[in-house]
């Protein structure tokens, strides 16, 4: 390792490991600002009324990095800070009546899915926990979306899951592929659990 940057690690680690009130509170403004900037990233797709974003890679990255409950708590300031009436949701939208809408299913889950995925990550190096975590806090927000679509649309699951997963599906395979290698890459870079 090159020596030059031995102090610059070190430092990044011991910041790291002081779990702070003050650390956690700005983690989870930090987190609510990441997910109401991923929301913008928007995409329409035909067939369904739900857009694309990077939404769901932020929800579950916030369980995981803050742990289940700065993560969730993070997801739940963002979504009363929208419902409140910030044009902070997909495309601008803003409001309760947004959280009514076709992708209100998935904004009310996203405190949920960030819970999971903390819960089931956990704070050390085990891969597979990481991968688990992710996957599940991904399939909560499914669970919110496609609930609230079969209400909305009166349908049942099949057509529900047609309009709000499938479309979908392999994107988020990315996007917790993508979570995976780098929260990883980081606990290991950082030498100790995230």
């Amino acid at each position: 390792m090159n020596t030059m940057t031995e102090p610059l690690r070190d430092r990044a680690q011991l910041i790291w490991a002081e779990d702070t009130p003050g650390r956690t509170a700005v983690s989870v403004v930090a987190f609510a600002l990441l997910a109401a900037v991923s929301a913008q990233i928007a995409v329409h797709l035909p067939l369904t009324p739900v857009p694309v974003t990077f939404q769901p890679l932020i929800v579950v990255l916030a369980g995981v990095l803050l742990g289940p409950r700065a993560g969730a708590l993070s997801m739940a300031a963002y979504v009363t800070i929208g419902a409140m009436g910030a044009p902070i949701f997909s495309f601008g939208g803003a409001g309760l009546p947004w959280l009514l809408g076709p992708t209100g299913g998935y904004l009310l889950a996203a405190p949920a899915a960030a819970f999971v995925a903390g819960l089931v990550s956990g704070r050390g190096d085990v891969p597979w926990r990481l991968l688990l975590g992710l996957t599940l806090g991904v399939s909560t927000m499914y669970a919110g979306g496609v609930a609230q679509l079969m209400m909305m649309t009166s349908q049942g699951l099949g057509a529900a899951m047609a309009l709000g997963v499938i479309p979908f599906f392999v994107g988020d395979v990315m996007k917790v592929l993508f979570g995976f290698f780098a929260v990883f890459g980081v606990r290991k870079t950082l030498g100790r659990s995230a």
